[in-house]
């Protein structure tokens, strides 16, 4: 019964991860990009680009900025164009970054 009870929570934890972060993902490795929002006006040209990160390490740590309007602030972004995402996973939880790249001017 005990075997069982780890085997549930094992496989529950594996299948229940990453569900939050982009598109699509793997267990053992990710690396992904995927669009976030654009200016609809569309009259912000994408002279400046700039990236920030999150990083998680083992489901226990967690550090850094990816708000994309502290990203434009700390680069002198004052018009943004857009605003893309990447994430990237090694073995689901042992080490994960989710970025934010903003572009504009």
């Amino acid at each position: 019964m005990k075997t069982k009870t780890i085997l549930f929570i094992f496989l529950s934890a594996l299948l229940l991860t990453n569900c939050a972060i982009g598109p699509t993902h793997g267990y053992i490795f990710t690396s992904t990009k995927f669009a976030g929002t654009f200016n609809p006006e569309n009259n912000v040209t994408s002279t400046k680009e700039a990236t920030d990160c999150q990083f998680t390490v083992l489901y226990l740590f967690s550090y850094g900025d990816a708000g994309a309007g502290s990203i434009a602030k700390k680069n002198g972004i004052s018009k943004i164009a857009t605003i893309d995402h990447s994430t990237t996973s090694l073995l689901t939880g042992f080490y994960r970054t989710y970025c934010t790249i903003v572009s504009g001017e």
